[in-house]
């Protein structure tokens, strides 16, 4: 169930376990709507984002890819962040007790059921009755803000794109569950949007880093050298993952909670997947953000360099098995500096 401000949030469709499009709308504008969601947004668009690298910051932190997950111990770990979430919604929820902070990029409406429940695994530490605060953080409106009537926050009953139906989903499962979700940030959709050069709507954060000790949020983004460890592997897994029938509906294992280590699971792909990279690889940089992007117009400066790494990887070691021996996981465990060491 959620609440927000301490107080269960009201809804005649909460009880139901299947709800239609139109019903899981009405829920996601009414919390989008309440004051105390808004005067949140408000308040986290003002910060500052910050900018994590791998020289900036001495802190012990784990960093989540998309359609990746992790749950961390704030003994172990300080900070916990996402970026590169467009039409992605980066997720959070910590135990209020233990701080106990579990952080997903949801990609899918469809990973969302079992997703959450992964998430649950360890955060709730066998409490059904855990106060948990919850946070999101990315999915903007990816439709043209001229064709909505109001014209500014956006019509939420109108499932366009891909950021809403997944809004939607995230909102409407954690209503539906039996545990308690304090909704502290909805930075997501209307509220997480603005206009760029060109009046294109794009996103004004696209990730966060979470503060496991205090729970403080705060928009951030990510250099190359900080994404780690395993950046490219780790990126190869969200596209071989669809093919992949071991991860249908999943989130992506990745790092162990009680090792403070990243065990990053196999994921096996196909040769159709390689014949489709290469002729993707053919293609100019502008339909490369066309036929790879589900936002091309707020893509990152990296997005096209991050697929030619995917591809030239590929290409280079088309079967699965070379990257992932006898279905075996990366296993890095954390150094005394704080890096990361191929185990």
């Amino acid at each position: 169930m959620i609440y927000v401000d301490g107080v269960p949030f009201p809804h005649e469709n909460s009880l139901s376990s299947f709800s239609s499009s139109s019903q899981e709308s009405s829920l996601l504008a009414d919390v989008m709507t309440h004051p105390v969601v808004i005067s949140a947004s408000e308040s986290f668009k003002s910060l500052e984002e910050q900018k994590v690298t791998d020289s900036s910051t001495k802190d012990r932190y784990v960093y989540i890819f998309q359609r990746e997950y992790a749950v961390v111990n704030p003994a172990l770990v300080e900070f916990v962040g996402i970026d590169e979430a467009t039409t992605c919604v980066g997720l959070v929820i910590r135990n209020r007790r233990s701080g106990v902070t579990a952080i997903a990029h949801m990609d899918s409406p469809k990973v969302v059921d079992l997703g959450i429940s992964q998430m649950l695994s360890l955060v709730l530490e066998d409490d059904n009755d855990a106060q948990l605060d919850v946070h999101m953080v990315g999915g903007y409106e990816d439709v043209d803000l001229k064709k909505n009537a109001d014209g500014g926050g956006g019509n939420y009953a109108k499932p366009e794109g891909y950021s809403f139906p997944l809004c939607c989903k995230l909102v409407e499962t954690l209503q539906n569950r039996r545990e308690n979700f304090h909704i502290q940030t909805l930075f997501i959709l209307g509220h997480n949007t603005k206009l760029d050069v060109q009046e294109n709507t794009c996103p004004i954060f696209n990730g966060c880093l979470v503060n496991t000790s205090t729970g403080a949020i705060l928009p951030a983004s990510f250099n190359r050298s900080s994404r780690c460890p395993d950046e490219l592997v780790r990126r190869i897994r969200v596209s071989a993952s669809f093919e992949d029938p071991s991860w249908r509906g999943k989130l992506l294992d990745t790092y162990d909670t009680k090792t403070d280590r990243f065990i990053i699971a196999p994921c096996c792909w196909t040769m159709r997947l390689v014949e489709y990279v290469w002729e993707l690889n053919q293609l100019p940089d502008e339909e490369i953000l066309v036929n790879c992007s589900t936002s091309p117009s707020a893509e990152g400066p990296d997005f096209i360099d991050n697929e030619r790494r995917i591809w030239k990887y590929l290409l280079k070691y088309p079967e699965w098995s070379k990257t992932f021996p006898k279905r075996q996981p990366h296993v890095f465990e954390r150094t005394a500096n704080g890096s990361w060491k191929k185990c």
